[in-house]
């Protein structure tokens, strides 16, 4: 199981790559795996607003349909159509092409709530 060092993470399993006032968020590679084959992902729309915990969107697989907690409140400024046109990139490549949103931070203190990788590796055994 990957976990890279350069992100932060939610005890949901999404990821956070931030850059500046901003963060991309994904499902981490514990999650994808979790869930099977991804089929379907519902992502926000551009400019949507969102809070800590709440929901982004859904991830559809063979096994089950999870929700996608956002890490951060803030804007919805970007979205990854490569992930809805080709959900399957979520399971290939979670911590690059399967990127699921980018968010507009409202308050930088929220990334204080968010796991690095030694945490989330022992939430998750790995």
């Amino acid at each position: 199981m990957q976990i890279p060092e350069n992100l932060r993470y939610s005890t949901d399993h999404e990821w956070a790559l931030v850059e500046g006032s901003r963060v991309k968020v994904g499902i981490t590679d514990y999650a994808q795996d979790a869930l099977g084959d991804v089929v379907f992902v519902d992502l926000p729309a551009v400019g949507a607003e969102v809070t800590v915990g709440g929901a982004l969107g859904e991830v559809e697989s063979t096994k089950s349909v999870s929700e996608i907690y956002s890490p951060v409140a803030g804007t919805v400024v970007a979205v990854n159509a490569i992930a809805s046109e080709s959900p399957e990139r979520l399971n290939a490549d979670p911590y690059g092409d399967g990127w699921l949103c980018e968010i507009e931070m409202s308050n930088l203190g929220d990334l204080d709530q968010l796991l690095d990788a030694t945490a989330y590796g022992s939430l998750t055994g790995g």
